[in-house]
């Protein structure tokens, strides 16, 4: 009788390692680990002092280049002339040009006059007089030479600034309230938090070798977009123990957006350093390093779920348990600060709009001097993109609107500009596909000239994101009208700039993304005409009260084409 071989189960399929350090994986899975591996990134200073300062481009390493450069807030720019349909086809040697992109931190907007006026004065000594103000509160330069950055490096840290981990997979700069300390309305003033995570942990070599970039957001008020950020603290009442910090994790867009979830803890002001680094050392030790795509936090916590993620956070870094504590309430409406607003010292901020960001250093220079004639030494970025002067005694208001007009920053703006945002784009960005700086401006003018008949129709502004690629550097996932950058054919069947359509966005009351419709594109040229279509249909339909989010959700989709 023949004999019978056991049955046997099937070997379960062994799930591949993720390249989390904790876990034992700790070897270079891809180009990006095996570079931060073989030298910490923040070494670079000292060969862009000593070596390619002196060298210029061409003596510069490639693995510094595109990779290690990035802690000090440098990346190469765009090469000029090279349409958006190339991008995904020519290497990377093939897209730099010899000149870089620096970003300075500016940590929750925060600046002094004197600050402004160094920013101002390095662009137009350096930088060819470029500044955009970015919706991480700080300022970016173009054109700038790898010979200038030491001399760079020596004016800015005069007064207190940096580059450091302004870029790379490193701590970036943290978002905070612009109106900190002042604000009649907010829980709790979380400035010294951000102060103290600066001076404790930027630059420390334990934090400068993470998966992918950690962005944090602090503030006793909603204003820092904190629903998308890989940490965030927010103000919220607790009713024992008084004002606090709300803790949320994994949020972030790109081409994976996820809303940050609540782990239920609350923070008193003096522990956020610590919880911060208790949070941001669990991605450096669980975060997946193995495909870089997948290198956020947001794709940890997505698996691991909050509760996991906060017990191994109390359990292996912390050792002890957080304070159980509640939600804040939910805004119906973003912060901007813009106009003029009471502080709650008697004085006054206001808050200007420039159009997207794009200012110069001229106008940096020149705002430092309006504010300082109208008494005031400090001022703030904001995370949209806007500028707020600080301290302003309420008979210097008058003076100090106009002045800002004069250089195109308007305190009392159409909902458009205010509500206008835009990234780098194929200005100087590699990775960009469209044109976005300057058709943010273009779409301005044009709304604001067609739409004036229904100005009072619109009670808040409708925001509008342009952005260049699918990165989402400009949040189009969270705006009502977002706009990504994309190759569309149009109706003569060329290949021309245009836009995928996000309708419907927004954090707050109205947090999710955006409503696509199938198939929708819209060419550049045919924007302004399609915005204004879609918002006089949102006036002509809307309900009482009823919000833009809102409106898309229930609306025919004929009235959103």
């Amino acid at each position: 009788m023949a004999m019978v071989p056991p049955q046997t189960s099937p070997r379960a399929k062994q799930r591949r390692g993720e390249g989390q350090w904790a876990l034992g994986y700790r070897e270079p899975l891809n180009p990006n680990e095996r570079s931060k591996k073989d030298d910490n990134p923040l070494n670079v200073r000292a060969r862009i002092e000593n070596i390619y300062a002196h060298g210029g481009f061409d003596s510069i390493d490639p693995a510094d280049l595109r990779g290690r450069f990035r802690w000090y807030g440098l990346y190469t720019q765009r090469k000029p002339g090279i349409d958006g349909g190339r991008t995904a086809t020519l290497e990377p040697e093939e897209l730099d040009d010899e000149f870089f992109m620096m970003r300075v931190r500016s940590d929750g907007g925060a600046l002094t006059t004197q600050q402004l006026k160094v920013l101002g004065e390095i662009s137009q000594t350096y930088a060819r007089d470029t500044a955009d103000i970015t919706d991480r509160q700080n300022i970016q330069y173009h054109w700038i030479q790898v010979e200038d950055v030491p001399t760079i490096w020596q004016k800015l840290e005069a007064v207190g600034l940096t580059t450091m981990e302004a870029c790379g997979d490193s701590p970036r700069v943290i978002l905070g309230s612009p109106v900190a300390g002042i604000s009649e309305n907010e829980i709790i003033n979380g400035q010294p938090a951000i102060d103290t995570i600066l001076e404790r942990y930027i630059g420390d070599p334990r934090f400068s070798n993470l998966p992918r970039k950690f962005k944090t957001a602090i503030s006793g008020l909603q204003d820092v977009a904190h629903e998308i950020h890989d940490i965030a603290f927010v103000g919220v009442n607790h009713p024992e123990h008084g004002p606090g910090f709300d803790l949320w994790v994994g949020g972030g867009l790109s081409t994976n957006p996820m809303l940050g979830k609540r782990l239920g803890a609350w923070v008193p002001l003096d522990e956020v350093p610590d919880v911060w680094e208790a949070v941001i050392s669990v991605f450096r030790d669980y975060g997946y390093r193995r495909l870089r795509h997948r290198a956020r936090i947001k794709f940890l916590v997505a698996d691991w779920g909050p509760e996991k993620f906060r017990q191994v956070v109390e359990d292996e870094y912390l050792k002890r348990k957080m304070i159980d504590g509640p939600a804040p309430e939910v805004l119906s409406q973003q912060l901007d600060h813009i106009g003029v607003n009471k502080q709650k010292d008697g004085l006054f901020y206001v808050g200007a709009a420039p159009v997207a960001g794009r200012v110069s250093g001229s106008i940096l220079v020149e705002v430092a001097k309006i504010a300082e004639r109208a008494g005031s030494q400090r001022v703030r970025f904001t995370p949209q993109q806007k500028i707020i002067v600080l301290d302003v005694p309420e008979a210097e208001v008058p003076t100090l609107k106009s002045d800002l007009a004069k250089l195109g920053l308007q305190v009392d703006p159409s909902p458009w500009r205010r509500g206008i945002m835009a990234c780098t784009g194929i200005e100087f960005c590699k990775l960009a596909i469209v044109e976005t700086k300057a058709r943010a401006n273009d779409l301005v003018t044009q709304l604001e000239a067609n739409l004036k008949d229904i100005v009072d129709g619109v009670t808040a502004p409708i925001t509008v994101h342009i952005n260049g690629c699918p990165n989402s550097c400009a949040r189009i996932q969270t705006a009502d009208i977002g706009l990504k950058g994309q190759i569309v054919t149009d109706e003569q069947g060329n290949q021309v700039e245009g836009f995928q359509v996000h309708l419907g966005g927004g954090l707050g009351l109205d947090a999710g993304f955006g409503r696509k419709l199938r198939g929708h594109k819209v060419t550049a040229n045919e924007l302004p005409e399609y915005v204004e279509r879609v918002v006089r249909n949102f006036v002509a339909q809307r309900e009482e009260d009823e919000r833009f989010a809102q409106w898309v959700g229930r609306a025919e989709e004929a009235s959103l084409r």
